[in-house]
């Protein structure tokens, strides 16, 4: 999608319903619907915030952020995520934390992000994080500086998600199981599977039709 078209199109994707639930469950494993639907969320959940950044790539097409993070000795060491952590005390509000967070993982100043849309909170439960997406835009392509949370950037075509061919199911292993059948997305030559691909899910359907 060329960028200005999308750009154009944003005050009517920030006011769009959003698809929730059934939009994220399309690409949840099916361990993760049984905590939604029995409401299982910890009630200690820590709270934290990622942003899913849109950009003009060199050919002027909208692209978005992906990235790995790097190996260490946690949960979450080595998945595919966007930019983002855990809410801080000195943090305004999640919003704030999601532009922190990628400021300091990937080098992108926090006055060049306009966020436009807040997401539908995904639980991931083997590290009891509930995690609220939000949508931003970058007017211009950027230029990366990662730290040492970050292992690697990977750039997504916004039309490679809109595809159809770019959903399938793999099998996975994670530290907590093994061999486990999911759905997942395919973008970038990447497999993009759990908490990651339900929010782009959601975002997926926001986008499709309009």
């Amino acid at each position: 999608m060329d960028f200005n078209n999308f750009k154009n199109k944003i005050d009517e994707y920030s006011t769009r319903k959003l698809g929730g639930l059934e939009a994220q469950f399309k690409l949840a494993p099916a361990s993760r619907k049984h905590f939604f639907k029995a409401l299982a969320i910890d009630e200690n959940a820590k709270k934290s915030a990622v942003l899913v950044l849109f950009y003009p790539d060199k050919n002027g097409e909208t692209a978005f952020i992906l990235t790995l993070r790097a190996n260490y000795n946690g949960t979450h060491s080595s998945q595919i995520s966007f930019p983002g952590g855990k809410f801080e005390i000195t943090d305004e509000n999640l919003k704030n934390t999601a532009i922190r967070e990628t400021n300091e993982e990937i080098g992108i100043k926090s006055s060049e992000i306009t966020v436009f849309k807040q997401l539908t909170n995904v639980y991931i439960p083997p590290s009891n994080f509930l995690v609220t997406p939000f949508m931003g835009v970058l007017t211009n392509s950027p230029t990366f500086k990662l730290n040492h949370e970050v292992a690697k950037i990977i750039k997504v075509k916004l039309t490679e998600l809109l595809s159809d061919s770019c959903i399938t199911i793999t099998n996975v292993t994670t530290s907590y199981n093994t061999k486990m059948e999911v759905p997942c997305f395919i973008l970038n030559k990447t497999v993009v599977w759990g908490a990651t691909a339900m929010m782009l899910s959601e975002i997926r359907e926001l986008l499709k039709n309009i």
